[in-house]
């Protein structure tokens, strides 16, 4: 009798389980079952954002970025990224792999909304447009931080489903730019104005985008073009300064007038820039407890006795006093006696606000370079801009003519290295300065200013071993040099 109630237990018990698998698994997504509607198209590109975060695609990529600057300088496992006259220690390499892996599974997020939303039927085409710009925006930001940083790299416009479609080659850097630029141009003419949240892209982050591609290509034309159509066109105005503070009010607010572009966090996708600028329980630079103050400022470089004190950017950036337990000033300890601030405000920092990706100012600078870059020399508009920024940054009025103006008659060279400066200056701890150095052939020149000498090796980071073991169409004679 018991191996008879035995044998219809496990009858009904397999019935029920095969009822069950006949259903379609609630907390399980494929394509089987997914990209059917607007809200399915939705869900699709808020992942492709998703791989942004936090900060920059990660404080990996953020941090090896910012480390390939000549002012600074790395602390703990982050040391070997500064030590130029050497080849990245393994360390190192697996976080350039992370980075890598991160660009490409964005783009390969990217790719399945262009291969798959077009096709949704039950969805306001306004918004099916919309989203497939911002995946062309996107995986035009991934390429342009893979050329950059690794010089050619594979190419991969579709969704890679399954092993066969792993294979794929270095393209020539050409072929590349060829792809963001027309990317960036498919995003500019399916995006809109600015929404409530600039962690969205909207046209002008495009246009954005597009005039820093062709800065970088030396399109000079195209890149003023874009560049002025942001400043007259866009919805955007210069913050203003008249003490060091005042810069908190583009980074310390949950928005603010020259945002275009940035990724957002909250509390439960917080920044990690605070913890690697300070120390802990430097008050009031203190954002909580933890901080590893992993990025040094190097005063042989740039941002030593050669910046100008007036310049509001300097204290704005950089604090070398706190506040002991009776509340009075004191100096920094010996071993850091200065550090960066710009991402820290008070007992919480800026965790919880934006990290900028494209600024307003930046639209000036770029116009300004890329203009007498086209002309031959500075334009009286040119140097405008320039000036423009410059102005704001010691408290003038930016639209005033004031006495730290560069003056009219410099030569092309000399006017192109006062926007790099201004550039340096603008952007610190904000990943522009060893791209910046890079395009314009700066590289050896600027670290040999700060006393340092960068083997031609660490010009490109080296392409990761997974890579090359899983990738047919890669192998170790593809490699970078040194690696």
């Amino acid at each position: 009798m018991k191996n008879i109630i035995l044998v219809i237990f496990t009858l009904f018990l397999f019935s029920a389980c095969d009822k069950a698998l006949e259903e379609v698994p609630k907390d399980f997504v494929s394509k089987a079952n997914f990209y059917n509607n607007q809200s399915d198209a939705e869900a699709a590109i808020a992942g492709v954002y998703s791989g942004m975060q936090p900060d920059f695609f990660g404080i990996t990529n953020y941090l090896m970025t910012e480390l390939h600057g000549d002012y600074l300088f790395g602390r703990g496992s982050q040391a070997p990224i500064t030590i130029w006259d050497q080849i990245l220690d393994q360390r190192n390499i697996g976080r350039c792999a992370t980075n890598w892996l991160s660009f490409y599974r964005t783009i390969n997020r990217a790719n399945a909304v262009l291969d798959n939303v077009p096709n949704i039927e039950n969805i306001d085409p306004e918004v099916q447009n919309s989203i497939l710009a911002e995946a062309h925006f996107l995986r035009a930001l991934c390429y342009f931080e893979l050329v950059r940083g690794w010089g050619a790299v594979p190419i991969k416009t579709s969704e890679s489903v399954d092993l066969s479609a792993v294979e794929a080659p270095r393209e020539p850097e050409s072929m590349v730019y060829e792809l963001i630029i027309q990317d960036c141009l498919a995003a500019e003419n399916g995006l809109g104005e600015v929404g409530e949240a600039t962690g969205r892209a909207s046209k002008w982050a495009a246009k954005m985008l597009l005039a820093h591609v062709y800065l970088t290509t030396e399109n000079w034309q195209g890149a003023a073009a874009k560049a002025e159509d942001v400043i007259t066109n866009g919805p955007f105005a210069l913050v203003p300064v008249e003490q060091p503070d005042d810069f908190y009010n583009i980074f310390a607010v949950t928005a603010n007038s020259e945002d275009i572009f940035s990724i957002h966090h909250s509390e439960t996708a917080q920044s990690s820039l605070p913890v690697y600028l300070h120390r802990a329980n430097n008050i009031p630079y203190n954002y909580g407890s933890g901080g590893v103050f992993a990025w040094l400022p190097d005063t042989n470089s740039f941002i030593g006795d050669s910046w100008d004190d007036n310049d509001l950017r300097k204290s704005f950036n950089l604090y070398t006093q706190i506040q002991n337990a009776d509340g009075e000033w004191v100096d920094l300890p010996s071993t850091t006696p200065i550090l960066f601030k710009k991402f820290i405000t008070n007992t919480s920092g800026v965790r919880l606000y934006s990290a900028p990706v494209y600024r307003f100012t930046e639209a000036y600078l770029f116009y300004a370079e890329a203009a007498a870059m086209a002309e031959g020399g500075a334009s009286g508009l040119a140097l405008e801009r320039l000036n423009i920024i410059k102005r704001r940054a010691y408290g003038f009025d930016p639209n005033a003519v004031s006495p730290v103006d560069y003056p009219a008659g410099l030569s092309q060279d000399d006017f192109r290295d006062a926007v790099i400066q201004e550039r340096a200056y603008e952007f610190i701890t904000e990943r522009r300065r060893w791209f910046d150095l890079k395009r314009t052939g700066k590289v050896k020149e600027a670290f040999a200013a700060a006393g340092k000498n960068i083997l031609d090796e660490r010009l490109l980071w080296p392409i990761p071993e997974d890579e090359i073991n899983n990738n047919p169409a890669v192998n170790q004679e593809d490699q970078n040099p040194g690696y």
